[in-house]
């Protein structure tokens, strides 16, 4: 198969199709429509075999998860998800890999409304390059600069399942079979957030998602902001997975400073904290406050109890 046989067979026949794109797969570009009142996000993400994932994920789960992370960067500026293009590099033309990995996007496509509306295919070692945009009303977007002292800081789902999965599938940890499974999950296929990213406009005062560990990406908003921040660990949460597989010290490294998580971090004022009971209660969502913002500019202070923590990790490095 040739170039546009592969777009045509796997990827402009099976499009999710949506009323604002007036030209999508087949032409030198896409020609979209903007709604009024509405500003347009855009954000790209690459993933890499043996970088991003290892070689033997199952052909779905990669389709999902190159969906999933650039969808969480939409999530995590309040963004309604809209278009995506995607790049793919193969090494070869295997049509069984094609054919799972178009279902995958179309799934993810599906599910969140999305309409895939261009991109590349070539020859190369296999990696998949995902555009993707979306809406938020003028003036409503979410930002890493606008966190104050003061604010309280909070995080969507459980921490660390998705460092805990690479672990076990580099060989470092052996897990029972329950945990295993779940944890495999959140590494693989990592849920997008975009229903908390819309409810958390107007009430979060800065957000990020959690791609390179917590203390990690925490330090972008801290940066962003001018401020520091204090985070208890007892308050880390924790799946029942993680618990049942690691001490207490590892789980709490795992949190701090695993990759992959793809949940929202995000902080409140004291003043919005009411509202965002509210909206996460309306969104089905749950969400844990973990800490507070000071006047620290660029610190982190991690407590135990009373006690000072330590952390022996510092996050996922893209070129460590």
């Amino acid at each position: 198969m040739q170039e546009f046989d592969i777009i045509d067979s796997f990827f402009r026949t099976r499009s999710h199709q949506r009323r604002d794109v007036e030209v999508g797969i087949g032409d030198d570009c896409a020609v979209t429509q903007v709604p009024e009142g509405q500003s347009l996000c855009t954000t790209t993400d690459t993933l890499v075999e043996g970088v991003h994932f290892p070689k033997d994920t199952p052909v779905q789960a990669i389709a999902e998860k190159a969906m999933a992370v650039n969808l969480s960067d939409l999530a995590a500026m309040g963004a309604e998800p809209a278009w995506v293009s995607l790049s793919l590099s193969l090494p070869e033309v295997d049509e069984c890999w094609l054919n799972a990995f178009s279902n995958g996007i179309q799934q993810m496509c599906e599910y969140y409304g999305v309409q895939l509306i261009g991109g590349d295919t070539v020859r190369g070692p296999l990696s998949i390059t995902i555009t993707a945009q979306g809406f938020v009303p003028n003036e409503q977007a979410l930002t890493r600069s606008h966190a104050r002292p003061g604010d309280w800081l909070y995080v969507t789902g459980t921490l660390g399942d998705a460092g805990l999965a690479l672990d076990y599938l580099n060989g470092k940890r052996q897990l029972p079979l329950n945990a295993r499974n779940e944890v495999l999950t959140r590494f693989q296929t990592p849920t997008p957030r975009v229903l908390t990213g819309t409810a958390l406009r107007r009430i979060a005062s800065s957000c990020i998602d959690v791609s390179d560990g917590l203390v990690a990406d925490l330090h972008h908003i801290l940066h962003a902001s001018g401020c520091g921040a204090s985070i208890q660990l007892e308050k880390l949460p924790l799946s029942e997975a993680m618990r049942a597989s690691v001490s207490e010290e590892d789980a709490f490294e795992y949190a701090l400073n695993s990759g992959d998580d793809y949940e929202l971090l995000f902080t409140v004022s004291e003043e919005q904290k009411g509202n965002l009971e509210l909206a996460l209660a309306a969104a089905c969502v749950s969400a844990t406050c973990i800490g507070q913002l000071n006047g620290k500019t660029g610190k982190v202070e991690l407590r135990h109890g009373e006690q000072p923590y330590s952390s022996r990790g510092h996050g996922y490095e893209h070129f460590s």
